[in-house]
């Protein structure tokens, strides 16, 4: 499948070159042109996901009503200096999908990304109609839900039990946890897999625009409502409608949600007329309802319309044995889209296995791609890592099981491996034994005092050619009473 596209219209050249540099990095194909020249853009709109329209061009009302009048169906989204991001003059808003302010960080471009509708409809040949192509929506090398704990086990185990049930399932836990992930686990594991997956980010759109969102709108409904635009459920028609962060609705769009669920019907804003609608509800929050509901912002005849069948998503602190896994798929995610490599040490996954995740699986993979950009095709060590992954201590005796998932090792067989390797002489037990932990011990300080004497006595020095952390050596030298040594 050819790489999704997107369309550009801007006047702004360092803003355009800046913009279509980093799309491009991500791997979408960016036509750009400027406000006098656009219309050759939407001579072919296969594959176009967004569009995307620099603010501050001259006539732009004129311009984003012809925009609109282009896009049907595709998003079309404003691209505004933080600065004047109040200053968009309602008219304009009317006729776009959202607006995105400019500089932003790589992880809204890509949420704004990862939020654009799943499946796209094209208008064909005006005689025949409707060309109904469904194309899904790209995924950074199609996340899954990964990990063997106990917890992960019984997600899945719910999976499968919901799957081919038409039950709304109502998917509970912390930002950062993958609910998506498990939403889209569910969609493919039911009969539904082969129609489209929509997914919608009810506290990302405001609140005026959502029901125009969701149910869609005639032309004439409002102003700036020049065409007729088809809403996420009729989108979804077939298949699986994921409302994302549904704790953030409105309360006057959750009486039409509700009506729904109950009637299975909806109408089009502008529209009196009822539309049935064949949809699986998949819902997920990060709040806790049954609070919201005291506090009167969640209505609670839909939370139990919503809560039929609920799946709580551990959080990453509750399953840190999943840790050497998530990495092992994060950094295969990362080679997948070109986007460099890295190899982690087994000292670094036990360290890594100490922090508790308030980022949860959304701050792994940050964590991941910086260190792909900090060591690429590297291996990571403890002193590597960011200082706040460095204040823990591992647990004395802590092993780490390298050969999970597949017989795989967790770093990548191609790069440097010296904390791995073994030694080049095995000693031979003697025929009355050893103690081996005397033994381990004494050759531990003998390997400290070598590293020591060949830094001078400098600990941060010695650390570093031991392959640990400042404060790990200043510990053993401690523990083995080194005190002639200054810490």
């Amino acid at each position: 499948m050819s790489l999704p596209r997107i369309l550009y219209i801007e006047d702004n050249q360092s803003r355009s070159k800046e913009f279509v540099s980093i799309l491009e990095f991500v791997e979408y194909r960016v036509e750009v042109a400027n406000s006098s020249s656009f219309s050759d853009l939407f001579d072919d709109l296969e594959d176009v996901i967004a569009i995307f329209v620099g603010n501050g061009i001259d006539k732009q009302a004129s311009l984003m009503t012809a925009v609109q009048e282009r896009a049907h169906t595709i998003p079309v989204i404003l691209l505004t200096e933080k600065a004047n991001e109040s200053q968009v003059p309602t008219a304009i808003q009317e006729k776009i999908s959202q607006i995105f302010s400019w500089p932003a960080t790589f992880a809204e471009l890509k949420n704004l990304l990862d939020n654009l509708p799943t499946t796209l409809l094209r208008h064909g040949n005006p005689r025949t109609g409707m060309d109904r192509r469904v194309y899904q929506r790209r995924m950074t090398s199609g996340p899954r839900l990964e990990g063997n704990s106990p917890a992960i086990r019984y997600v899945r185990k719910l999976i499968d039990q919901v799957a081919n049930s038409a039950a709304t399932v109502l998917i509970l836990g912390e930002s950062g946890t993958g609910k998506e992930v498990i939403a889209r686990s569910l969609h493919m594991a039911s009969g539904r897999q082969d129609k489209p997956f929509v997914p919608i980010n009810c506290g990302a759109i405001p609140a005026e625009l959502l029901e125009s969102e969701l149910f869609g709108h005639e032309k004439g409904a409002f102003t700036g409502a020049l065409t007729t635009r088809q809403g996420r459920f009729e989108l979804a028609e077939g298949g699986t409608l994921f409302l994302d962060e549904i704790g953030d609705m409105p309360m006057p769009m959750q009486v039409k949600i509700l009506r729904v669920l109950q009637e299975r019907t909806y109408e089009r804003v502008g529209n009196n007329k009822s539309m049935k609608c064949d949809v699986r509800i998949i819902a997920a929050t990060h709040r806790n309802l049954e609070e919201e509901i005291t506090q009167k912002r969640f209505r609670e005849d839909l939370y139990y319309r919503l809560n039929v069948f609920p799946i709580e998503v551990p959080a990453l602190r509750d399953r840190t044995e999943d840790i050497p896994i998530l990495v092992r798929d994060l950094i295969a995610r990362l080679e997948k889209d070109n986007r460099g490599s890295v190899s982690l040490s087994p000292g670094v996954i036990k360290l890594l296995m100490q922090h508790d995740w308030p980022g949860n699986v959304r701050e792994l993979a940050n964590l991941m791609e910086r260190l792909a950009i900090v060591k690429p095709q590297g291996l990571v060590e403890e002193m590597d890592l960011p200082d706040k992954y460095q204040k823990y201590t591992v647990p004395e005796g802590m092993v780490l099981d390298l050969q999970i998932a597949e017989d795989k090792p967790l770093v990548n067989d191609s790069f440097p491996q010296q904390s791995l390797q073994q030694p080049k002489e095995i000693t031979k037990i003697p025929p009355e034994g050893l103690d081996l932990k005397q033994y381990l011990g004494d050759l531990e300080c003998d390997l400290i005092q070598q590293a020591l004497d060949e830094c001078n006595g400098v600990v941060a020095h010695a650390a570093k050619l031991l392959k640990m952390r400042r404060t790990t050596l200043v510990e053993k030298l401690r523990k083995y009473d080194l005190r002639n040594v200054e810490a």
